[in-house]
């Protein structure tokens, strides 16, 4: 049997009896010093205390927002910028807590802010535990100064506001190239324009200020500084923006009528480039918008019939306001096109450039008797003549000798059909509304030649013109030359970008000299700007469904004949007419506006200078002599 094993004895001795009762003695103590040192400070540093605790609540954590880029034309006018607004926040558990500040406080609101006394006491009644309270929104710098600088003053007795900084997005100049900026949400979102196209380097990154109590019950902060977003300098010249604008809108405003808009087409579009390089120096439409009101409609329309529309109607006059024709727009182009098959025909050796036609009044293609302008013929046509009268039946001869093949090759050479590429959104797709070498047949072809049966857009046909009269160089076209960091320094410069050679050197002077004639002394000459030597080609499309007699006008031109410096484009849709079909109501208006544009860009008279542009060689000789090399 096992022995059962005895327990030591565990009473404490003596001594360790003594060494936790001494122990016990420390800790209490301890406890009575510290809750000693707490009725203390709350009896005599309890105030100090508390706005410190209370300041941390209203600062421990607010957004420092980053401001966005500006826009500004070529000379560094600003055309889009942010200016610093503030909203007037008022934290109620803060003033609540203070109750001697309310006076005051209240006091300071009404003064500085025009607010009403009374709704701001019942703000404090109706969330007295609420920290973010806005009161006022977008208030200007200058008025926050007032209030903060009572703030500052001593026992002021101001206490639970404090202001929120916001940026605004503002247009000084209202509409002015309105369909090219585009505007933003309020979440600094881009809608249309160059604030859509480069949204996300307009944009930057938001900061934060951080609040905090040190180890030491001292306030501090910590700031992330924000990130602001860059500068868009744009290839826009704002005093050519500005005298497009003038004269289409002063067109527009005689006639005026169309449809019972205060317009006097359905669209008046101009398009202004430097054709040497694919820059944009002005790119204008009727009717525009406020930037900073961009659903407003009394411009455009009368009252009484805003009120009357629908939600839905509405939306679409808006989008087709904001929508900016020069890209987005697709549409037959007409005669403008011609300088196009006359090129494709001498670049390809399909013409030699002696060829003379017979112009009876029509052409009969297939089934189809296809009609000139001159329904008695023009009789013996040269290729310039037939520039120059704008003869239907001699470019579908033209065109029959080019070809269905090199035809529909070219055409895509100068772009018809495809996306120019250019820096603006919405830009159109045309690739469906253009024939292909497998669906071309030879009644599309002798339309196609003059312009008819196919569709392009501004943007498209004027970068492909250019390269006609450079000497065939094809330039992308952009809006924008350089980004800029926020401090101003550069980010990125954007170059002109050469994508390809459309035609020869030689057959660019060709068509120079044909254009010329064609304002010297053809259809175009109500172009003429006096003392400058000029080219251009008019352009009367009939839209569809034909024999609804509307019609499409416009006026491609450049300046000076020899060396180009400036090449514009002009189209006025359904003018407000009776008679819609007159080319001059577009050569006119470039001409208003060349007359201005040419001698600011510092492009001096030419026409009358001798030997000033020296004669081109060239087997007709019905030309202007000394005007070409």
């Amino acid at each position: 049997m096992a022995r059962r094993r005895r327990l030591k004895n565990t009473r404490l001795t003596r001594p360790m009896r003594k060494k936790i009762i001494v122990v016990l003695g420390i800790v209490f103590s301890a406890l009575f010093f510290l809750v000693g040192r707490m009725i203390y400070i709350q009896l005599v540093d309890g105030d100090r205390y508390e706005r410190k605790v209370l300041d941390q609540q209203e600062y421990s954590s607010q957004v420092l927002p980053y401001k966005r880029g500006d826009i500004v034309d070529r000379k560094n006018t600003i055309l889009a910028t942010s200016k610093d607004v503030f909203n007037v926040v008022l934290d109620c558990r803060v003033l609540n807590a203070k109750k001697t500040c309310i006076d005051s406080t209240v006091q300071a609101l009404v003064t500085c802010f025009s607010m009403k006394g009374d709704e701001v006491r019942q703000q404090l009644k109706d969330t007295p535990r609420s920290q973010y309270c806005i009161l006022k929104k977008k208030v200007s710098y200058e008025k926050t100064k007032k209030f903060r600088e009572l703030q500052a003053e001593k026992d002021s007795h101001i206490a639970g506001v404090w202001f929120e900084k916001e940026y605004e997005r503002e247009y000084p100049y209202k509409t002015l190239a309105s369909s090219v900026i585009g505007f933003v949400t309020k979440g600094n979102e881009g809608i249309n324009g160059l604030e859509r196209s480069y949204n996300s380097i307009l944009n930057g990154e938001d900061g934060r200020e951080y609040g905090y109590l040190s180890s030491d019950n001292d306030y501090e902060k910590t700031v992330v500084k924000a990130k602001d977003g860059k500068t868009i300098v744009s290839t826009i010249d704002m005093t050519i923006q500005s005298m497009v604008e003038k004269k289409v809108t002063q067109f527009n405003k005689e006639h005026d009528g169309y449809k019972g808009r205060k317009q006097g087409s359905a669209h008046t579009a101009v398009l202004v480039m430097n054709p040497n390089s694919g820059e944009v120096l002005a790119m204008a439409q009727y009717p525009f918008y406020d930037l900073s009101n961009p659903r407003d409609l009394s411009h455009v329309y009368k009252k009484s019939v805003i009120a009357k529309m629908s939600a839905k109607k509405k939306l679409a006059v808006l989008n087709d306001l904001w929508n900016n024709f020069c890209v987005t727009a697709t549409y037959e182009p007409g005669s403008t096109a011609k300088p196009f098959t006359v090129a494709m025909g001498l670049d390809s050796g399909k013409l030699h450039g002696n060829e003379t036609f017979v112009c009876n009044g029509s052409e009969k293609v297939g089934d189809h008797l296809i009609h000139c302008a001159n329904r008695n013929g023009h009789g013996k046509e040269t290729i310039e003549k037939a520039i120059n009268n704008s003869c239907n039946d001699a470019l579908m001869q033209i065109g029959r000798k080019i070809g269905v093949s090199t035809f529909t090759k070219y055409q895509s050479i100068f772009g018809f059909g495809r996306k120019t590429g250019i820096d603006l959104p919405g830009e159109a797709r045309t690739d469906s509304l253009i024939y292909t070498k497998e669906t071309m047949n030879p009644t599309a072809l002798a339309t196609n030649s003059f312009g008819q049966n196919f569709n392009a857009t501004m943007i498209q046909l004027g970068s492909g013109f250019c390269s006609l009269i450079n000497g065939g160089n094809y330039y992308q076209p952009h809006m924008v030359k350089e980004i800029r960091n926020a401090d101003g320094s550069l980010y990125e410069e954007v170059k002109p970008t050469l994508l390809k050679q459309t035609i020869s050197a030689e057959t660019s002077r060709y068509l120079r000299r044909y254009l010329y004639t064609t304002v010297k002394k053809g259809t175009a000459h109500s172009a003429q700007v006096e003392g400058y030597t000029m080219g251009g080609k008019t352009g009367t499309a009939e839209k569809l469904p034909r024999g609804n007699k509307k019609y499409l006008v416009s006026f491609i031109g450049f300046a000076p004949a020899k060396n180009p410096q400036v090449m514009i484009y002009v189209i006025i849709d359904e003018p407000h007419l009776k008679d819609q079909a007159q080319s001059s109501l577009a050569t006119n208006l470039a001409k208003e506006i060349l007359t201005q544009v040419l001698p600011y860009m510092n492009i001096y008279p030419d026409a009358n200078k001798k030997g000033a542009v020296p004669q081109i060689k060239a087997p007709e000789e019905n030309y202007e002599q000394g005007i070409f090399e």
